[in-house]
C-alpha cells in the first residue's frame, strides 16, 4: 500500500515571475496591503493542500531576493524566454520533477485567487492518466467582459474539452433578437500540465491560431492535444497595471490575505 502511494503523481506549483512588464515594470514586487504581490500569490498557493511543492521561477535577482526574504523557494531561469510557459518548462526541468507529476502554472499577478482552485485545475490530471493538460473557466457575469479582448472566451464540448479560445465573443449570436442570449465563459490563466507533456508542448512550433490570437493554449488544440476545462465558481482578478493594483488593495483592505 505504501509503494502504491509512493508512485502516485504529485502536484507541484510554479509561479513564473518577471520584472520587466510593458505595462507595469516591477509588478511582482508591487506592495499590496503591506506585502509584495508575489508573496500574496506564493502564500495562497502554499495554502492549497494538494500541492507538494511551490516555487517561483524568475530571471531577476530582485524578485529572487524578495522570495528568499519571505522563505520561499526560487528557481533561476534564462532571460531569453518568450513566454511564462517556456520559463515554467525550464523550471520544471531544473527542479527534477518526474514526467508523470502534475505542474500547475500559477500566474504571479493574481494575488486574490482562492487556494481551492488549484485543486480544481489539477484534479482532472490525477483522475485521468491519459489527460495532458487542463485549465479553468468562469461563467461571465459582467457584460462588459464579453467584448473585452483582454478577457479570453472559450467554447467546449459536452465532455468538458475545449474547442477553441478567442479574444472575440464566442459563440457569435447571429440573431440578436432571440430571447435567449448565449452563455459566455472566460478563461482564467491557471493551467495544469503533465510534466512530460509540458516539455513536449514548449518544443512545438508556434501555431497559426496562436499567432493571430496571441494565445498559447491554441497551440495545443492546433496540434491535436485535448485541454480539459474546469468550470469554477471563483473569479480571479489580474493585476496588469498600477491602477489594477490599487483596485486589489481596496478589495483586500478589510480581508486577511
Amino acid at each position: 500500500m505504501d509503494l502504491e502511494h509512493k508512485n502516485e503523481p504529485k502536484v507541484v506549483a510554479i509561479i513564473p515571475a518577471r520584472y520587466h512588464s510593458n505595462r507595469f515594470k516591477g509588478k511582482p514586487l508591487a506592495v499590496i496591503c503591506g506585502k509584495p504581490m508575489i508573496q500574496h500569490v506564493y502564500e495562497r498557493a502554499q495554502a492549497a493542500s494538494i500541492l507538494s511543492r511551490v516555487a517561483v521561477a524568475t530571471d531577476d535577482e530582485r524578485i529572487a531576493d524578495c522570495v528568499r526574504g519571505f522563505g520561499g523557494e526560487v528557481v533561476m531561469t534564462s532571460r531569453d524566454h518568450v513566454s511564462g510557459t517556456d520559463r515554467l518548462a525550464e523550471a520544471a526541468t531544473l527542479m527534477d520533477i518526474p514526467e508523470q507529476d502534475v505542474v500547475v502554472n500559477i500566474q504571479g499577478d493574481q494575488p486574490l485567487f482562492p487556494s481551492e482552485i488549484i485543486g480544481q485545475v489539477a484534479q482532472p490530471l490525477l483522475d485521468d492518466p491519459a489527460l495532458a493538460m487542463s485549465t479553468l473557466i468562469y461563467k461571465i457575469i459582467r457584460k462588459e467582459e464579453i467584448n473585452d479582448p483582454n478577457h479570453v472566451k472559450t467554447v467546449f464540448d459536452r465532455h468538458g474539452m475545449a474547442l477553441y479560445f478567442s479574444r472575440a465573443p464566442i459563440p457569435f449570436q447571429r440573431n440578436p433578437e432571440e430571447a435567449q442570449a448565449p452563455t459566455y465563459y472566460k478563461h482564467l490563466g491557471f493551467y495544469a500540465y503533465r510534466k512530460g507533456f509540458l516539455l513536449s508542448f514548449v518544443a512545438l512550433p508556434e501555431g497559426e491560431w496562436e499567432r493571430f490570437e496571441k494565445l498559447e493554449q491554441l497551440r495545443a488544440l492546433e496540434y491535436g492535444y485535448g485541454i480539459k476545462v474546469v468550470l469554477t465558481d471563483h473569479d480571479s482578478i489580474e493585476v496588469d497595471t498600477p491602477a489594477d493594483a490599487k483596485r486589489v488593495a481596496e478589495l483586500c483592505k478589510d480581508a486577511s490575505i
